[in-house]
Protein backbone atom coordinates (compact mmCIF):
# COMPACT_ATOMS: atom_id res chain seq x y z
CA UNK A 1 0.00 0.00 0.00
CA UNK A 2 2.85 2.32 0.85
CA UNK A 3 4.52 1.81 -2.53
CA UNK A 4 1.25 2.50 -4.31
CA UNK A 5 0.78 5.67 -2.27
CA UNK A 6 4.31 6.89 -3.02
CA UNK A 7 3.91 6.24 -6.75
CA UNK A 8 0.62 8.15 -6.88
CA UNK A 9 2.13 11.09 -5.00
CA UNK A 10 5.16 11.12 -7.31
CA UNK A 11 2.89 11.04 -10.36
CA UNK A 12 0.88 14.00 -9.09
CA UNK A 13 4.06 15.87 -8.16
CA UNK A 14 5.46 15.46 -11.68
CA UNK A 15 2.15 16.28 -13.37
CA UNK A 16 1.75 19.51 -11.35
CA UNK A 17 4.13 21.67 -13.45
CA UNK A 18 2.75 20.16 -16.67
CA UNK A 19 -0.80 21.06 -15.65
CA UNK A 20 0.42 24.53 -14.67
CA UNK A 21 2.05 25.07 -18.07
CA UNK A 22 -1.06 23.93 -19.92
CA UNK A 23 -3.19 26.20 -17.74
CA UNK A 24 -0.90 29.14 -18.48
CA UNK A 25 -1.11 28.50 -22.24
CA UNK A 26 -4.92 28.27 -22.13
CA UNK A 27 -5.41 31.40 -20.05
CA UNK A 28 -2.88 33.39 -22.09
CA UNK A 29 -4.63 32.26 -25.28
CA UNK A 30 -7.89 33.61 -23.87
CA UNK A 31 -6.20 36.96 -23.27
CA UNK A 32 -4.91 36.97 -26.86
CA UNK A 33 -8.36 36.12 -28.22
CA UNK A 34 -9.92 38.90 -26.16
CA UNK A 35 -7.46 41.35 -27.70
CA UNK A 36 -8.34 40.17 -31.21
CA UNK A 37 -5.02 38.40 -31.93
CA UNK A 38 -4.07 34.87 -32.87
CA UNK A 39 -3.79 32.58 -29.82
CA UNK A 40 -1.38 30.22 -31.62
CA UNK A 41 1.12 32.29 -33.58
CA UNK A 42 2.96 33.80 -30.55
CA UNK A 43 3.81 30.32 -29.29
CA UNK A 44 5.04 29.18 -32.68
CA UNK A 45 7.23 32.30 -32.85
CA UNK A 46 8.69 31.60 -29.42
CA UNK A 47 9.33 27.93 -30.15
CA UNK A 48 10.96 28.91 -33.43
CA UNK A 49 13.29 31.28 -31.58
CA UNK A 50 14.42 28.43 -29.33
CA UNK A 51 15.78 26.58 -32.40
CA UNK A 52 18.30 29.34 -33.21
CA UNK A 53 21.79 28.81 -31.83
CA UNK A 54 22.35 32.41 -30.78
CA UNK A 55 19.08 32.47 -28.83
CA UNK A 56 20.00 29.16 -27.19
CA UNK A 57 23.24 30.72 -25.97
CA UNK A 58 21.32 33.67 -24.52
CA UNK A 59 18.90 31.31 -22.78
CA UNK A 60 21.70 29.22 -21.24
CA UNK A 61 23.61 32.29 -20.05
CA UNK A 62 20.51 33.81 -18.47
CA UNK A 63 19.54 30.47 -16.92
CA UNK A 64 22.96 30.21 -15.28
CA UNK A 65 22.41 33.45 -13.37
CA UNK A 66 18.84 32.53 -12.48
CA UNK A 67 20.00 29.12 -11.27
CA UNK A 68 22.45 30.62 -8.78
CA UNK A 69 19.85 33.07 -7.47
CA UNK A 70 17.27 30.28 -7.14
CA UNK A 71 19.72 28.07 -5.21
CA UNK A 72 20.22 30.95 -2.77
CA UNK A 73 16.47 31.27 -2.31
CA UNK A 74 16.04 27.48 -2.00
CA UNK A 75 18.50 27.31 0.91
CA UNK A 76 16.26 29.73 2.79
CA UNK A 77 13.10 27.87 1.83
CA UNK A 78 14.58 24.65 3.25
CA UNK A 79 14.74 26.45 6.61
CA UNK A 80 11.30 28.08 6.22
CA UNK A 81 13.16 31.34 5.68
CA UNK A 82 12.09 33.75 2.94
CA UNK A 83 15.26 35.47 1.77
CA UNK A 84 13.65 38.11 -0.41
CA UNK A 85 16.89 40.09 -0.31
CA UNK A 86 18.76 38.04 -2.93
CA UNK A 87 18.35 40.92 -5.37
CA UNK A 88 20.21 43.37 -3.17
CA UNK A 89 22.79 40.79 -2.12
CA UNK A 90 23.86 39.84 -5.65
CA UNK A 91 23.95 43.43 -6.90
CA UNK A 92 26.03 44.64 -3.97
CA UNK A 93 28.35 41.64 -4.35
CA UNK A 94 28.72 42.35 -8.07
CA UNK A 95 29.61 46.00 -7.61
CA UNK A 96 32.16 45.22 -4.87
CA UNK A 97 33.71 42.45 -6.97
CA UNK A 98 33.83 44.81 -9.96
CA UNK A 99 35.62 47.47 -7.92
CA UNK A 100 38.14 44.96 -6.58
CA UNK A 101 38.64 43.56 -10.08
CA UNK A 102 39.38 47.03 -11.43
CA UNK A 103 41.70 48.09 -8.59
CA UNK A 104 43.59 44.85 -7.89
CA UNK A 105 45.69 43.05 -10.49
CA UNK A 106 46.82 39.50 -9.65
CA UNK A 107 47.68 36.57 -11.91
CA UNK A 108 44.63 34.80 -13.33
CA UNK A 109 44.93 31.76 -11.06
CA UNK A 110 44.58 34.10 -8.05
CA UNK A 111 42.46 36.96 -9.43
CA UNK A 112 39.34 34.91 -10.30
CA UNK A 113 39.23 33.07 -6.93
CA UNK A 114 39.73 36.41 -5.20
CA UNK A 115 36.73 37.93 -6.99
CA UNK A 116 34.59 34.87 -6.23
CA UNK A 117 35.50 35.01 -2.54
CA UNK A 118 34.85 38.76 -2.40
CA UNK A 119 31.42 38.31 -3.98
CA UNK A 120 30.49 35.46 -1.63
CA UNK A 121 31.66 37.31 1.47
CA UNK A 122 29.78 40.45 0.45
CA UNK A 123 26.55 38.54 -0.17
CA UNK A 124 26.94 36.57 3.07
CA UNK A 125 27.62 39.74 5.04
CA UNK A 126 24.52 41.49 3.69
CA UNK A 127 22.27 38.46 4.31
CA UNK A 128 23.90 37.94 7.70
CA UNK A 129 22.54 41.28 8.89
CA UNK A 130 19.01 39.95 8.45
CA UNK A 131 20.03 36.66 10.09
CA UNK A 132 21.45 38.40 13.17
CA UNK A 133 18.36 40.60 13.49
CA UNK A 134 16.15 37.50 13.36
CA UNK A 135 17.99 35.38 15.94
CA UNK A 136 18.72 38.24 18.37
CA UNK A 137 15.66 40.48 18.03
CA UNK A 138 13.08 38.28 16.33
CA UNK A 139 12.85 40.59 13.30
CA UNK A 140 11.17 38.92 10.33
CA UNK A 141 13.70 38.11 7.62
CA UNK A 142 11.13 39.22 5.02
CA UNK A 143 10.94 42.75 6.44
CA UNK A 144 14.69 42.93 7.09
CA UNK A 145 15.73 41.78 3.62
CA UNK A 146 13.24 44.08 1.88
CA UNK A 147 14.72 47.02 3.76
CA UNK A 148 18.24 45.82 3.02
CA UNK A 149 17.40 45.71 -0.70
CA UNK A 150 16.65 49.43 -0.60
CA UNK A 151 19.77 50.17 1.43
CA UNK A 152 21.87 48.09 -1.00
CA UNK A 153 20.62 50.21 -3.91
CA UNK A 154 21.74 53.37 -2.12
CA UNK A 155 25.12 51.88 -1.18
CA UNK A 156 25.68 50.81 -4.80
CA UNK A 157 24.75 54.27 -6.05
CA UNK A 158 27.33 55.75 -3.69
CA UNK A 159 30.12 53.28 -4.45
CA UNK A 160 30.22 53.98 -8.16
CA UNK A 161 30.03 57.73 -7.96
CA UNK A 162 32.90 59.23 -10.03
CA UNK A 163 34.50 60.74 -6.93
CA UNK A 164 34.40 57.41 -5.05
CA UNK A 165 35.10 54.30 -7.15
CA UNK A 166 33.10 55.08 -10.30
CA UNK A 167 34.09 56.13 -13.77
CA UNK A 168 31.88 58.43 -15.85
CA UNK A 169 31.46 57.14 -19.41
CA UNK A 170 29.17 59.51 -21.28
CA UNK A 171 25.79 59.36 -19.57
CA UNK A 172 26.66 56.06 -17.94
CA UNK A 173 28.43 55.45 -14.63
CA UNK A 174 30.63 52.37 -14.29
CA UNK A 175 33.18 50.90 -11.90
CA UNK A 176 35.83 50.83 -14.63
CA UNK A 177 36.95 47.87 -16.70
CA UNK A 178 38.30 44.97 -14.67
CA UNK A 179 41.79 43.62 -15.29
CA UNK A 180 41.79 40.82 -17.85
CA UNK A 181 43.23 38.38 -15.33
CA UNK A 182 39.81 38.47 -13.66
CA UNK A 183 37.83 37.61 -16.79
CA UNK A 184 36.30 34.15 -16.67
CA UNK A 185 36.81 32.30 -19.97
CA UNK A 186 33.70 31.10 -21.78
CA UNK A 187 32.83 28.49 -24.40
CA UNK A 188 33.03 30.11 -27.83
CA UNK A 189 30.52 28.56 -30.23
CA UNK A 190 31.61 30.52 -33.27
CA UNK A 191 30.93 33.80 -34.98
CA UNK A 192 27.30 34.85 -34.97
CA UNK A 193 26.38 32.35 -32.25
CA UNK A 194 28.07 33.78 -29.20
CA UNK A 195 29.82 32.52 -26.14
CA UNK A 196 28.41 30.50 -23.26
CA UNK A 197 29.55 31.94 -19.96
CA UNK A 198 32.15 29.70 -18.39
CA UNK A 199 30.61 30.42 -14.99
CA UNK A 200 27.57 28.38 -16.06
CA UNK A 201 29.71 25.30 -15.39
CA UNK A 202 30.38 26.58 -11.86
CA UNK A 203 26.62 27.03 -11.41
CA UNK A 204 26.01 23.42 -12.43
CA UNK A 205 28.68 22.17 -10.01
CA UNK A 206 27.12 24.21 -7.21
CA UNK A 207 23.82 22.50 -7.96
CA UNK A 208 25.49 19.11 -7.41
CA UNK A 209 27.10 20.41 -4.21
CA UNK A 210 23.71 21.74 -3.03
CA UNK A 211 22.13 18.29 -3.49
CA UNK A 212 25.01 16.50 -1.78
CA UNK A 213 25.13 18.81 1.23
CA UNK A 214 21.38 18.70 1.82
CA UNK A 215 20.97 14.96 1.35
CA UNK A 216 24.29 13.41 2.37
CA UNK A 217 25.66 15.51 5.24
CA UNK A 218 24.78 16.15 8.87
CA UNK A 219 24.53 19.87 8.17
CA UNK A 220 21.92 19.21 5.47
CA UNK A 221 19.94 16.97 7.82
CA UNK A 222 20.01 19.61 10.56
CA UNK A 223 18.95 22.24 8.04
CA UNK A 224 15.97 20.23 6.82
CA UNK A 225 15.04 19.12 10.35
CA UNK A 226 15.05 22.69 11.67
CA UNK A 227 12.96 23.83 8.73
CA UNK A 228 10.42 21.07 9.38
CA UNK A 229 10.16 21.70 13.13
CA UNK A 230 12.40 23.90 15.25
CA UNK A 231 11.15 22.36 18.49
CA UNK A 232 11.77 18.80 17.29
CA UNK A 233 15.23 19.79 16.01
CA UNK A 234 16.05 21.44 19.32
CA UNK A 235 14.96 18.29 21.16
CA UNK A 236 17.48 16.31 19.09
CA UNK A 237 20.29 18.71 20.03
CA UNK A 238 20.23 21.11 17.05
CA UNK A 239 20.78 24.80 17.82
CA UNK A 240 17.91 26.36 15.85
CA UNK A 241 19.23 29.93 16.09
CA UNK A 242 22.66 28.89 14.87
CA UNK A 243 21.05 27.06 11.93
CA UNK A 244 18.96 30.11 11.02
CA UNK A 245 22.03 32.34 10.96
CA UNK A 246 24.08 29.74 9.07
CA UNK A 247 21.32 29.29 6.48
CA UNK A 248 21.14 33.05 5.89
CA UNK A 249 24.91 33.29 5.51
CA UNK A 250 25.03 30.40 3.02
CA UNK A 251 22.05 31.80 1.13
CA UNK A 252 23.73 35.21 0.90
CA UNK A 253 27.02 33.68 -0.23
CA UNK A 254 25.26 31.87 -3.09
CA UNK A 255 23.33 35.02 -3.93
CA UNK A 256 26.62 36.88 -4.21
CA UNK A 257 27.59 34.63 -7.11
CA UNK A 258 24.44 35.27 -9.17
CA UNK A 259 25.84 38.30 -10.99
CA UNK A 260 29.30 36.87 -11.67
CA UNK A 261 28.48 34.97 -14.88
CA UNK A 262 27.64 38.29 -16.55
CA UNK A 263 30.25 40.36 -14.73
CA UNK A 264 33.23 38.05 -15.29
CA UNK A 265 32.11 36.65 -18.63
CA UNK A 266 30.74 39.65 -20.52
CA UNK A 267 30.48 43.20 -19.15
CA UNK A 268 33.66 43.19 -16.99
CA UNK A 269 32.27 46.23 -15.21
CA UNK A 270 29.25 47.26 -13.16
CA UNK A 271 27.13 50.02 -14.68
CA UNK A 272 23.62 51.43 -14.79
CA UNK A 273 22.64 48.74 -17.29
CA UNK A 274 23.48 45.82 -14.99
CA UNK A 275 20.31 43.66 -14.53
CA UNK A 276 18.35 44.30 -11.34
CA UNK A 277 15.66 41.59 -11.14
CA UNK A 278 17.63 38.34 -11.05
CA UNK A 279 16.94 37.88 -7.34
CA UNK A 280 13.17 38.16 -7.68
CA UNK A 281 13.18 35.77 -10.62
CA UNK A 282 15.15 33.40 -8.40
CA UNK A 283 12.18 33.28 -6.01
CA UNK A 284 9.86 32.30 -8.86
CA UNK A 285 12.27 29.65 -10.12
CA UNK A 286 12.84 28.15 -6.67
CA UNK A 287 9.06 27.82 -6.26
CA UNK A 288 8.69 26.23 -9.69
CA UNK A 289 11.57 23.84 -9.07
CA UNK A 290 10.36 22.90 -5.58
CA UNK A 291 13.86 23.59 -4.20
CA UNK A 292 15.23 20.61 -6.12
CA UNK A 293 18.49 21.26 -8.04
CA UNK A 294 17.15 19.46 -11.13
CA UNK A 295 13.73 21.11 -10.89
CA UNK A 296 15.35 24.51 -10.48
CA UNK A 297 17.48 23.90 -13.59
CA UNK A 298 14.41 23.17 -15.73
CA UNK A 299 12.54 26.12 -14.24
CA UNK A 300 15.49 28.45 -14.94
CA UNK A 301 15.61 27.31 -18.56
CA UNK A 302 11.83 27.76 -18.90
CA UNK A 303 11.83 31.32 -17.53
CA UNK A 304 14.91 32.22 -19.58
CA UNK A 305 13.27 30.86 -22.73
CA UNK A 306 10.11 32.90 -22.08
CA UNK A 307 12.21 36.04 -21.66
CA UNK A 308 14.61 35.66 -24.57
CA UNK A 309 12.19 34.15 -27.09
CA UNK A 310 9.52 36.75 -26.36
CA UNK A 311 11.71 39.59 -27.62
CA UNK A 312 10.85 38.60 -31.19
CA UNK A 313 7.14 39.14 -30.48
CA UNK A 314 7.57 42.94 -30.59
CA UNK A 315 8.81 42.68 -34.17
CA UNK A 316 5.85 40.49 -35.19
CA UNK A 317 3.10 42.73 -33.88
CA UNK A 318 2.62 41.05 -30.51
CA UNK A 319 3.33 42.41 -27.07
CA UNK A 320 6.25 40.66 -25.39
CA UNK A 321 4.38 41.06 -22.09
CA UNK A 322 2.63 37.85 -23.14
CA UNK A 323 5.63 36.03 -21.68
CA UNK A 324 5.31 37.97 -18.42
CA UNK A 325 1.65 36.94 -18.18
CA UNK A 326 2.65 33.33 -18.76
CA UNK A 327 5.32 33.51 -16.06
CA UNK A 328 2.84 34.81 -13.52
CA UNK A 329 0.17 32.25 -14.38
CA UNK A 330 2.67 29.38 -14.36
CA UNK A 331 3.94 30.39 -10.92
CA UNK A 332 0.45 30.68 -9.43
CA UNK A 333 -0.70 27.44 -11.04
CA UNK A 334 2.36 25.51 -9.86
CA UNK A 335 2.04 26.77 -6.28
CA UNK A 336 -1.67 25.87 -6.23
CA UNK A 337 -1.09 22.43 -7.78
CA UNK A 338 1.71 21.57 -5.36
CA UNK A 339 -0.39 22.68 -2.40
CA UNK A 340 -3.24 20.49 -3.66
CA UNK A 341 -0.81 17.54 -3.94
CA UNK A 342 0.47 18.22 -0.42
CA UNK A 343 -3.04 18.28 1.09
CA UNK A 344 -4.04 15.17 -0.86
CA UNK A 345 -0.89 13.40 0.29
CA UNK A 346 -1.54 14.25 3.94
CA UNK A 347 -5.10 12.94 3.73
CA UNK A 348 -4.00 9.74 2.02
CA UNK A 349 -1.27 9.22 4.61
CA UNK A 350 -3.67 9.82 7.50
CA UNK A 351 -6.14 7.37 5.96
CA UNK A 352 -3.40 4.79 5.47
CA UNK A 353 -2.21 5.16 9.07
CA UNK A 354 -5.81 4.83 10.27
CA UNK A 355 -6.25 1.59 8.31
CA UNK A 356 -3.00 0.18 9.70
CA UNK A 357 -3.97 1.12 13.28
CA UNK A 358 -7.41 -0.43 12.83
CA UNK A 359 -5.83 -3.60 11.48
CA UNK A 360 -3.43 -3.75 14.41
CA UNK A 361 -6.29 -3.21 16.87
CA UNK A 362 -8.22 -6.03 15.20
CA UNK A 363 -5.29 -8.41 15.56
CA UNK A 364 -4.94 -7.52 19.25
CA UNK A 365 -8.64 -8.14 19.79
CA UNK A 366 -8.43 -11.56 18.13
CA UNK A 367 -5.45 -12.54 20.26
CA UNK A 368 -7.28 -11.44 23.44
CA UNK A 369 -10.36 -13.43 22.42
CA UNK A 370 -8.25 -16.54 21.86
CA UNK A 371 -6.62 -16.15 25.28
CA UNK A 372 -10.02 -15.80 27.02
CA UNK A 373 -11.38 -18.81 25.13
CA UNK A 374 -8.36 -20.91 26.12
CA UNK A 375 -9.02 -20.18 29.80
Amino acid sequence: MKNKFDKERLLLGVSGPVIALVTAVVLTSIVLLASGKSPIEPYSIMFEQATFSDVQVLIINQAGMYYLAALAVAIGFRMNLFNIGVDGQYRLAAVVAAIVGAKVALPGFAQVPLLIIVAMLTGAMWAGIAGILKVTRGVSEVVATIMLNSIASSVIGYLYLPDVFGVQVGNNKTTGIMHESGWFPGIDLGEGVGEVYGFVVIAALLGVAYWFVLNRTRFGFDLRATGASESAAAASGVDAKRMVLTAMLVSGALAGLAGLPLLLGDTHTYSLTFPTTIGFQGITIALLGRNSPVGIAFAALLISWLEKASQELDLRGYDKEIAVIMQGIITIAVVVSYEAVRVWGQRRQQRRVGIELAAAAGENTNELTKEVAAR
